[in-house]
């Protein structure tokens, strides 16, 4: 039977661009359906959204033949991880874990930028913007699109990558489980008297964690989460006021601040879709869970889902097969499952009562004392094979 395309994707945010960039590099014909427009090349400011990229992300993004853009993004080759009062410290180096660097931070509008610029160059990848799905029907070798521009598209697998309210998902009835933790995060871009080099830090505090993402320059993203009616009164602030309050919560080592530039929050909760597949479909990234942000993970998981689905269809075999769509969802569910189990661990120790915080304390100094034990958790948090020999 013809098809459209080998395979649609539809979200065209970072993770479904991502796996557009590399399945359409290895030759295959790829329908990249987008609500919005093309995005736009970023300038000016640095964006409030920052993510990092590990090692394995990294690898992924960059066998797509996608640039990254060096100017906009920042290295960091140490994590520095403590509790307030100091009684709990860990370090983490790369150079300790057999790594030149544990990633970078990037704008999520630079890498969208970015992997968007790769598609145009990839003859087999036709990008349809400005529509949505509206109904999908799955055959037995096909699932067919109707989009709401009139448009009808069908291949043998279809991905849904459209976010946290993904309308995919809802067409193919797969419900989610979801926790809301009654916290939100401030993010605040601001300018520093100290440039911020290679280390990203992150301070444990009873009620959240507070965070310094390094930018280029003199120039970090911070993370402040908080109780929902804290983070709002600290939003009403003034910038003079905001960089005082930063000044007096946040460790010294970032220097003084000498501007505050931007500032935004978003509440956090926890998402898990009760399955990754259904008939010649998949569910990748954001539109199959959302974790809580404090480790950084929520794009990288989704480019490993995005990495192990694109292995499944560079292998030549019907992509679409039932049996291929359960290899990668036993694979990236479990994956996905740890993440989020350890996640959850790490709120409800440092942000529950005494006795779990000191539990906590405790893990901080265990990881400290055994180089072995934090080369495995930082080889595992970067995606990478932990018992690998170098």
């Amino acid at each position: 039977m013809q098809h459209d395309h080998d395979i649609i994707i539809v979200g065209g945010g970072m993770v479904g661009a991502a796996l557009a960039a590399r399945v359409g590099h290895a030759g295959f014909s790829v329908g990249l359906v987008e609500k919005g427009a093309e995005p736009s090349e970023p300038c000016g400011d640095y964006d409030l959204r920052i993510s990092s990229l590990n090692a394995r992300s990294l690898a992924f993004v960059k066998a797509s033949g996608t640039a990254l853009p060096e100017e906009r993004s920042c290295p960091f080759r140490h994590i520095d991880v403590a509790n307030q009062d100091g009684t709990g410290h860990a370090l983490f180096s790369a150079a300790d874990s057999g790594m030149d660097d544990f990633g970078i931070f990037i704008e999520n509008r630079a890498l969208q930028y970015a992997l968007w610029q790769r598609l145009a160059q990839l003859p087999s990848v036709t990008c349809y913007t400005h529509c949505a799905p509206l109904s999908t029907i799955a055959a037995t070798s096909a699932r067919q699109l109707e989009l709401d521009n009139g448009q009808t598209l069908s291949a043998p697998m279809v991905v849904g990558a459209d976010g946290a309210r993904s309308t995919l998902r809802e067409l193919a009835q797969i419900s989610v489980e979801s926790y809301d933790y009654h916290q939100r995060a401030m993010i605040i871009n601001v300018e520093t008297e100290l440039p911020q080099q290679d280390v990203s830090w992150q301070v444990f505090t009873p009620t959240g964690p507070i965070a310094m993402l390094p930018l280029p320059g003199h120039r970090a993203s911070l993370v402040w989460y908080d109780h929902e009616d804290a983070t709002r009164a600290r939003e009403a602030m003034d910038n003079a006021t905001l960089k005082t309050a930063i000044e007096g919560a946040f460790p010294r080592r970032l220097g003084n601040i000498t501007r505050v530039v931007a500032r935004a929050s978003f509440p956090i909760k926890r998402q898990h879709a009760k399955r990754y597949i259904g008939k010649r479909l998949a569910l990748i990234g954001d539109a199959a869970h959302v974790v809580h942000p404090l480790a950084g993970q929520g794009l990288n998981i989704g480019l490993h889902d995005a990495d192990t689905l694109a292995e499944i269809v560079i292998q030549g075999r019907d992509p679409g097969d039932y049996l291929n769509l359960l290899r990668f969802e036993c694979q990236r569910r479990a994956a996905n499952q740890a993440m989020i189990a350890a996640t959850d661990s790490f709120h409800h120790l440092f942000t529950g009562a005494k006795p779990l915080r000191q539990l906590g304390d405790l893990s901080l100094q265990l990881a400290e004392r055994f180089p072995f034990a934090k080369r495995m958790m930082m080889q595992q948090a970067n995606g990478l094979n932990p018992f690998k020999m170098r």
